[in-house]
């Protein structure tokens, strides 16, 4: 499958290392010479240094052999003209980022006058996945599991002390019938296999029948504090905050946003409903402590300043808050947050490869998709006659590292697989993947020969 990628930055490079190892040949356009020639080296992609903009450099691709095409250069303007050209030269899908929230509003319009697919907004991105973890509580299924009997729950290991140590097999008996799925460690979402033990500071992902997973919610999740979102309070009055707080006002949250720009401010305030906007700097805890900064049940940082969310997220988790929630662009900062108990930490460059993954690879046998932390995805996918993995016992298969099998639902009942298990028609299966290994699932589930 052929897939062109306009504009070779930080975006455009992490969806091409995540495609590479599926079925696709990849092209890379970008007017930097110095960067396409880093790429070409590190990546087996095909590079062409021009201009994307040109109809002669999509027309000498021949644009219309190509399924898929990105554009993702700094410019939304420059993406939105190149993903229409391709799209009127023949083109399958294209796909345009726009993070101008002055385009937000217009998206429909947009698509449907440009001919775009799919258009990718990082900082609405981010907003939804924060959404979904505040507001409608994917950790019980809530829909997610088209199949209804299965669900997944996370917890911090000081919510279940008695599993640190355990490997995946004496995990199995204290809890059968639930399946770890995947640990979050040291901010890097990992697939633990058969000697892998817990650790203290471990964030677990367990997945089971509904019932099970329900009663290890409850254990979990004391006092109810992560089934109730009343009061909300978010650091920058950026696009994330700005969308964020929209978001959660509609919900009937009591949010209180903090920006220090007094023309953001007033922008935010007109702009937002049943949203209070405080003009101060979010360091100062004084002024926090005094807008009952303890009261919260959620604290969102969305600065444009890791080292700020840092110390913003310390603090609250010192307040006692149970949801805290950072935005960090820089890895070694995403890594450090979440050693200190945050508990959801977000990079936005993270979101948006899903968020394109997730357009690229779905297909009708795909019900559903689960984004962990912005660097795995959990699928739920219908066994369909035409598979390959069909009738093969598991432990046969190969599937690499990053992807595991968590659950099965067959005819109302679900299993939790062992490497005797097969897959049968017309089975609902979840995997477990991360990012790096969503090529190699794509080539799991392709049709037999």
């Amino acid at each position: 499958m052929n897939v062109v990628i306009v504009g070779a930055g930080k975006l455009g490079t992490c969806v091409a290392e995540a495609l590479i190892g599926g079925d696709y040949s990849i092209t890379i356009i970008d007017k930097n010479a110095n960067v396409l020639q880093k790429l070409s080296q590190q990546l087996d992609v095909m590079t062409i240094n021009d201009d994307g903009r040109r109809l002669s450099v999509l027309k000498n691709i021949g644009i219309e052999s190509f399924e898929y095409l990105l554009a993702v250069t700094s410019s939304d303007e420059t993406n939105m003209i190149i993903a229409s050209f391709a799209k009127k030269l023949g083109c399958h899908h294209v796909i345009a980022r726009v993070r101008d929230p002055e385009h937000m509003n217009q998206f429909d319009f947009i698509k449907d006058a440009m001919d775009i697919d799919h258009i990718v907004n990082p900082d609405m991105s981010i907003t939804v996945e924060i959404y979904k973890y505040l507001a409608e509580k994917y950790t019980l299924s809530n829909g997610i599991f088209k199949s209804g009997g299965i669900a997944m729950t996370e917890f911090p290991t000081r919510r279940f002390p008695a599993l640190v140590g355990l490997t995946m097999p004496d995990i199995h008996e204290v809890l059968p019938d639930v399946l770890i799925a995947a640990l979050s460690r040291n901010g890097k979402v990992i697939v633990p296999h058969g000697d892998d033990e817990v650790k203290e500071g471990d964030f677990i992902y367990a997945i089971g029948a509904k019932d099970r997973i329900s009663e290890i919610h409850k254990k979990t999740h004391e006092h109810g504090k992560y089934t109730n979102i009343h009061k909300v309070m978010i650091i920058g009055g950026g696009k994330t905050g700005f969308y964020l707080a929209d978001r959660l006002q509609e919900f009937g949250a009591s949010v209180k946003l903090v920006e220090r720009d007094m023309e953001r401010c007033h922008y935010l305030s007109t702009n937002l409903k049943n949203v209070m906007v405080l003009h101060s700097d979010g360091t100062d805890i004084s002024l926090l402590e005094e807008e009952n900064l303890d009261d919260m049940d959620a604290f969102v940082t969305a600065t444009g300043y890791d080292e700020e969310n840092l110390l913003l997220a310390l603090t609250a988790k010192q307040h006692g808050i149970a949801d805290v929630i950072s935005k960090v662009s820089h890895e070694n900062y995403k890594d450090l947050i979440e050693q200190m108990g945050v508990d959801m930490v977000l990079n936005p460059l993270d979101i948006s490869t899903s968020n394109i993954l997730r357009y690229i690879q779905g297909s009708k046998r795909i019900l559903s998709s689960l984004l962990i932390q912005g660097q795995a995805e959990i699928l739920e996918v219908i066994a369909t006659s035409r598979m390959s993995m069909l009738g093969v016992p598991i432990h046969e298969l190969e599937i690499p590292k990053d992807v595991l099998i968590a659950a099965i639902h067959r005819g109302g009942k679900v299993i939790i697989p062992d490497g005797n298990t097969t897959i049968e028609q017309n089975d609902r299966v979840t995997f477990f993947s991360l990012l790096s290994g969503l090529g190699e699932l794509e080539k799991l589930m392709k049709a037999k020969k």
